[in-house]
C-alpha cells in the first residue's frame, strides 16, 4: 500500500519578500497585513516585471534586470494577482490582512 501525499496547494506564506528565480515568483502567494511593504528581487538573468494582472492595478515595476528590486507598500486589504508582463505565464498574489 502506499501512502497518499496531501496534494494540497501550497500554502500563502507571510514575509515581505518575493524572489524572481526560474521564470516563477516564489513564494506564489504571499499574505501580508495592511502597510507592509513587500520587495520582489529578480535572481533570473532574463528580465521580468511585476504587473497588476488587472487593470488599474496598482503594481507596475519597469522591467527588472538581474539583482533589480521592485517594491510596493500595501495600504488596503484585498488580494492583489499580479503577473510578469514579459513571461506572463509568470503569475503569483499577494493576500493582503487587515
Amino acid at each position: 500500500m502506499s501512502t497518499s501525499s496531501t496534494g494540497a496547494a501550497a500554502a500563502p506564506v507571510t514575509g515581505n519578500a518575493v524572489a524572481i528565480k526560474n521564470f516563477a515568483f516564489s513564494p506564489a502567494t504571499l499574505q501580508v497585513k495592511a502597510g507592509t511593504t513587500v520587495t520582489w528581487t529578480n535572481q533570473d538573468t532574463d528580465a521580468h516585471t511585476v504587473t497588476s494582472a488587472a487593470s488599474g492595478g496598482p503594481l507596475h515595476s519597469a522591467a527588472l534586470a538581474t539583482h533589480a528590486a521592485y517594491s510596493y507598500t500595501f495600504t488596503k486589504p484585498g488580494t492583489y494577482a499580479y503577473i510578469c508582463t514579459i513571461h506572463p505565464f509568470m503569475t503569483a498574489t499577494v493576500e493582503v490582512t487587515r
